[in-house]
């Protein structure tokens, strides 16, 4: 169920942090009302979950139940993946969120990497990674490759490809340029939508980063 909310929900576990949100998004697209025994399924969920509100991306799907039940489907099966390292998972979707500057994508994605146990020290300075010092070089391979992807139009070499399959295999590859073109559908509907930060971050005490 959470999959509409950004993520799979198989990928929601771990030591959680428990959010009351205030949105402050804008609704471009007016905010549905959340009805049904479909709609108590939701929210109950996201009580569970999050401990919070249904995060505002769920009323914007709840128009458009057959394209929310599909965005659901296919992010539970992307949440099984496994061909990629974690870290470097999340570091690609952030990038790709910082690099179209979805406000709502950052913040519900350093709440999760929060909760996965990621290496948030890395996390929290995605947004500004060709100035700080603390990726790896495989770690700066991949957020240069995420945002070469993200750039419109593409700026992707085959020098770039090439590298990052003789360090990580084809079928890591495969599955990280799938999650960064997950995350530009995602980010883009979102930002286009006028969902911002609902305050996940501030109540993991993970400050977002921002670009210099």
């Amino acid at each position: 169920m959470l999959a509409i909310f950004h993520i799979g929900l198989s990928q929601v576990r771990g030591s959680r942090c428990h959010v009351d949100m205030t949105s402050t998004s804008t609704f471009r697209i007016p905010k549905a009302e959340i009805t049904g025994a479909y709609g108590a399924l939701m929210k109950l969920f996201a009580k569970k979950m999050l401990g919070g509100e249904l995060p505002d991306n769920g009323y914007v799907y709840f128009h458009h139940k057959p394209v929310l039940k599909a965005v659901m489907s296919f992010e539970n099966k992307v949440s099984k993946w496994d061909r990629l390292d974690p870290n470097l998972k999340s570091y690609a979707q952030l990038a790709s969120a910082g690099a179209i500057g979805c406000s709502w994508c950052l913040d519900f994605g350093y709440f999760m990497a929060h909760n996965d146990g990621l290496d948030l020290a890395k996390v929290r300075e995605v947004p500004r990674w060709r100035e700080s010092d603390v990726f790896s070089p495989l770690e700066r391979a991949v957020l240069e490759y995420t945002e070469a992807m993200t750039a419109t139009p593409p700026t992707v070499t085959d020098e770039m490809v090439a590298h990052l399959v003789d360090e990580l295999g084809s079928p890591a590859v495969v599955e990280l340029t799938q999650m960064v073109a997950l995350e530009n559908m995602r980010s883009r509907f979102n930002s286009a939508a006028g969902l911002q930060s609902q305050g996940y971050s501030d109540v993991c005490e993970l400050p977002l980063a921002s670009r210099p």
